[in-house]
């Protein structure tokens, strides 16, 4: 079992920078791809980044590459965000997933565990 828990949001003005953290306890095996994801008011939910745990390989939307950073802390089992740049599109909830399929996947439902998800609204 593994449990997530996100934190780092809040209300930040357009242009602005935040860093969210998602602390993973529990094993985070090898293969196993921890990913952010975003579910703005009446939206889906929808894939932000992703690093594969063991070669900290990223990905990215085309929309948030070159703004969002995606890293890992493999000692602090911890995966951070870095938001730089934010827009008021950016404003939803911000959740961090942890799949353990063999490949990325950009589909929430194919991640095993989710935290609870944290807030970042960005003002005009």
């Amino acid at each position: 079992q593994v449990q997530l828990a996100e934190s780092g949001g809040g209300l930040v003005q357009a242009g602005g920078s935040l860093r969210l953290s998602c602390v993973a306890s529990g094993t985070i095996y090898a293969n196993d791809f921890i990913s952010w994801f975003r579910q703005g008011p009446g939206k889906e939910r929808e894939f932000v980044a992703a690093i594969n745990w063991r070669r900290a390989k990223t990905w990215y939307t085309d929309s948030e590459k070159g703004r969002f950073t995606i890293s890992r802390d493999a000692a602090e089992n911890t995966v951070y965000l870095r938001m730089s740049n934010l827009k008021v599109e950016d404003t939803a909830v911000y959740y961090c997933a942890l799949s353990k399929s063999a490949y990325i996947d950009y589909r929430p439902t194919s991640y095993n565990y989710w935290g609870q998800g944290t807030q970042v609204t960005v003002s005009s």
